[in-house]
């Protein structure tokens, strides 16, 4: 994909080490979600985690399934990630304004008129409205494997942009940092 701005040449976790993320494992885990419900979707059970797997066509990631049986979608306390490059949000970060959950209005499972690339799923929203948001990216593990996390541009001349946050889930809720330290 020619429009894929890839990070890989420097590992994703060196990144996150360097801009001074998350210095214990359980500090996000502890209470991830801020008060607010707006993202937030019926109390999740079992059968809808399989059902929402069955109906996008992808396994959810563990850490996905971690953070929205904690609170099925909503507005996360950390919620930015650094980036090595400018966004359309900010010159060295994306800013994330809820995570996703299953059924309800901001379910996973919800289709958009945006032009999002097809290779996966929005997982997270952005303050711009559709204009970018969080997706989880199976292009290169295949349906059942573990997606990285990309940052998806669609106010762009041609292609939408696509920006690698993440080799995983897991890395991308490590390395989001408050909006105050940027």
């Amino acid at each position: 994909m020619s429009h894929l701005r890839n990070l890989a040449a420097r590992p994703i976790r060196r990144i996150a080490a360097k801009m001074g993320v998350m210095n214990r494992e359980n500090d996000f885990w502890d209470s991830p979600f801020d008060d607010s419900d707006y993202f937030t979707g019926l109390t999740l059970s079992d059968a809808m985690i399989r059902d929402a797997e069955v109906k996008i066509g992808y396994k959810l990631p563990r850490a996905f399934i971690r953070l929205i049986k904690i609170k099925n979608g909503g507005s996360l306390k950390r919620d930015c990630f650094p980036t090595p490059v400018a966004t359309s949000w900010a010159k060295d970060h994306v800013a994330v304004s809820g995570i996703r959950g299953i059924g309800g209005q901001w379910s996973i499972g919800k289709t958009t008129f945006w032009k999002y690339p097809d290779v996966g799923f929005v997982a997270g929203e952005c303050p711009s409205a559709g204009h970018d948001v969080i997706m989880l990216d199976y292009s290169e593990c295949g349906r059942n494997g573990e997606p990285r996390v990309i940052h998806v541009e669609t106010e762009t001349a041609g292609a939408p942009e696509v920006l690698i946050l993440a080799s995983d889930f897991e890395s991308f809720l490590e390395g989001l940092r408050e909006y105050g330290n940027f």
